[in-house]
């Protein structure tokens, strides 16, 4: 049984349930762009005749605050493409560090062959307006709607808005990754603080 989103999962504050082993909050939308400027590689989960896809995905970036609006490339190729230019929804799921070894496998290989939910261990979760499922070892999940489709046909790229998002507060690991885009990767390491330049730097633009 797929567990799904508990009563209480309205508003803020709102959390996943489901037999005890989920334990998601509502995120607010407006932080949304904190999670993905940084460009962490990402899980991007689809739903398509009847059947839960997830794929790998590097080429993202936020184009706008709030709502949040994301581009992502996502090639033709690929077994999530023709998913998500049906549907028109998806979910971005952003793995940490300790999953790093499931990520690039699940990249490595194609949904028209294996289930990859059910070969790497992957816990669906239903979400709450989308159909493509909440990926339950995530840190944050991104329920997405896709807006504009006006440059797939060119460049494959998708317009998505953030709809919904989740964050696990309880998941010890935090730290996410990027890719250098010839196998190695980089981890997260130290925060620098520069939020009072940034104010001054706002203020000037």
């Amino acid at each position: 049984m797929v567990p799904q989103l508990s009563s209480s999962a309205t508003g803020n504050g709102g959390s996943i349930g489901g037999q005890g082993m989920i334990n998601m909050k509502d995120c607010p939308l407006a932080k949304v762009f904190h999670l993905l400027e940084p460009g962490p590689v990402v899980l991007l989960t689809t739903f398509h005749k009847g059947r839960a896809n997830v794929m790998t995905m590097t080429w993202h970036m936020m184009m706008e605050f709030e709502p949040p609006l994301i581009g992502c490339l996502v090639s033709g190729a690929n077994h999530s493409f023709t998913a998500l230019r049906k549907t028109r929804e998806c979910v971005i799921a952003i793995p940490t560090v300790d999953l790093i070894a499931e990520v690039v496998d699940i990249g490595n290989c194609s949904g028209k062959d294996v289930d990859k939910f059910e070969k790497f261990g992957l816990t669906s979760v239903a979400a709450k307006q989308v159909k493509a499922p909440l990926i339950a070892e995530c840190l944050f999940n991104i329920e997405c709607k896709v807006v504009d489709t006006g440059l797939v046909n060119k460049y494959n790229m998708f317009i998505l808005e953030g709809v919904q998002a989740w964050n696990d507060p309880e998941r010890k690991e935090r730290r996410t990754f990027h890719a250098n885009g010839d196998g190695t990767f980089v981890v997260d390491g130290r925060t620098l603080d520069y939020k009072m330049k940034m104010v001054k730097w706002k203020n000037i633009v």
